[in-house]
């Protein structure tokens, strides 16, 4: 029965459309976790040491530079022109919802649609990004003490997870507006939307994909954090090869580098 209620949604929707690097820090700073400064500077050594001998605003200020220089990076990676497109890793397919009907549409002529609804989702994605630099910035700026030495002392992607916390809500109000100017010529979108739809009632449809605009938020905020955490892996890996001294004084002493 539900094979017979999605075949016919298909081809509902078909006939509409013609219409229309951090383990090591980690332990060595759990062994000066609670630790005075001066019992740390005696008690440790290596990394452990080199913490220690930073000071709070060294801590904050380096990290916050860090974070900055990252968060801007990925965010004017994929801003720019094939931003999404071009990058295999944040390319936005269409909905798994959708397939079926792409195959379809492309055995009666129609996978032209298909590949401008393909192209303009990830087309709105690159309009959408550059809203989400100030406010990563911002988030940056708020960013207390504890929130940084948490950073520092949790795992590879302690970073990118705290953005996620203080920002995806704000994000995705920001980008949605945007996406959906994008679809909005795009008569194939206006079909999904209606037949998805229908789907997500039914339960053959995720209700997380049942609107493209939505779906097509949530594949930029994914894309955006990915991209936010490959920085901070690279900061992480390599923190002597970063421009600031400030970056290199608190990574490299994290690191023992």
């Amino acid at each position: 029965m539900k094979r017979l209620i999605t075949t016919c949604l298909l081809a509902s929707f078909v006939s509409h459309a013609s219409a229309l690097s951090i383990s090591d820090v980690k332990d060595a700073l759990k062994n000066n976790k609670g630790a005075d400064s001066s019992s740390a500077t005696t008690s440790s050594t290596g990394s452990g040491a080199g913490v220690s001998s930073l000071t709070n605003a060294e801590t904050s200020d380096g990290l916050k530079t860090a974070l900055t220089q990252g968060v801007s990076k990925a965010v004017t990676s994929l801003g720019a022109a094939d931003g999404f497109f071009g990058n295999k890793e944040v390319k936005i397919p269409l909905p798994k919802s959708l397939k079926k009907v792409e195959k379809a549409m492309k055995l009666v002529g129609m996978g032209k649609q298909s590949d401008e609804l393909v192209l303009k989702m990830n087309r709105a994605a690159e309009a959408a990004v550059p809203e989400a630099k100030t406010l990563l910035v911002d988030s940056i700026k708020q960013m207390s003490l504890a929130d940084a030495k948490a950073i520092l002392t949790g795992p590879n992607d302690a970073a990118t997870q705290y953005f996620k916390r203080t920002t995806s809500k704000q994000m995705g109000e920001k980008f949605l507006p945007i996406v959906e100017k994008a679809t909005a010529n795009v008569q194939l979108a206006d079909s999904y939307n209606k037949y998805a739809g229908q789907g997500a009632k039914l339960g053959i449809v995720k209700k997380e994909d049942a609107n493209i605009n939505q779906y097509v938020t949530q594949k930029a905020l994914d894309g955006v954090y990915l991209m936010i955490a490959k920085e901070e892996a690279a900061i992480r890996k390599d923190p002597l090869g970063q421009s600031s001294a400030i970056l290199k004084k608190v990574f490299g002493s994290v690191f023992g580098k």
